[in-house]
């Protein structure tokens, strides 16, 4: 389904983004009716994108920034994550928040900048996604359904 978010920097449409060009991706094992929702570039988390993360069994988000303001802090861009199609975790409105108005789905942040400050595994910010029960993926990581 196509995702709300900006067009990759690979694209053709980057600065014209048109539908299509992120997607989330729901992926079923027909044996077990278990899913996982893929939605590596989200920009805005629309009702019917909620609808398919509701009822996923394992939900894979964008987890690109800590705050909007994150990357221009750390003179990477001048750029808000807004602006770049991310939704910042800790903010209202944030990925944590519509994360935790979810019970059911098993929660991974996938896509993680190497300015986010959630990559130190002692970091307070780290501890705020432990204590709301979303994990941080990592290389060799196995999802099972």
């Amino acid at each position: 389904m196509p995702l709300k978010s900006e067009a990759p920097p690979y694209s053709p449409h980057r600065h014209n983004t048109v539908p299509g060009d992120n997607v989330g991706i729901r992926v079923e094992d027909t044996r077990t009716g278990k899913n996982v929702f893929y939605a590596p570039g989200l920009g805005v988390v629309e009702d019917h994108v909620l609808e398919f993360m509701r009822n996923a069994d394992v939900v894979l988000v964008d987890g690109t920034v800590w705050t909007d303001d994150e990357m221009s802090k750390e003179g990477i861009s001048d750029k808000r994550a807004q602006e770049m199609g991310h939704i910042n975790q800790s903010e209202e409105g944030g990925t944590i928040s519509f994360l935790n108005s979810m019970e059911r789905p098993r929660k991974i942040l996938i896509h993680i900048n190497n300015t986010n400050p959630i990559l130190n595994e002692e970091s307070a910010e780290r501890q705020v996604l432990n204590n709301a029960g979303i994990e941080l993926a990592y290389d060799g990581m196995d999802i099972e359904l």
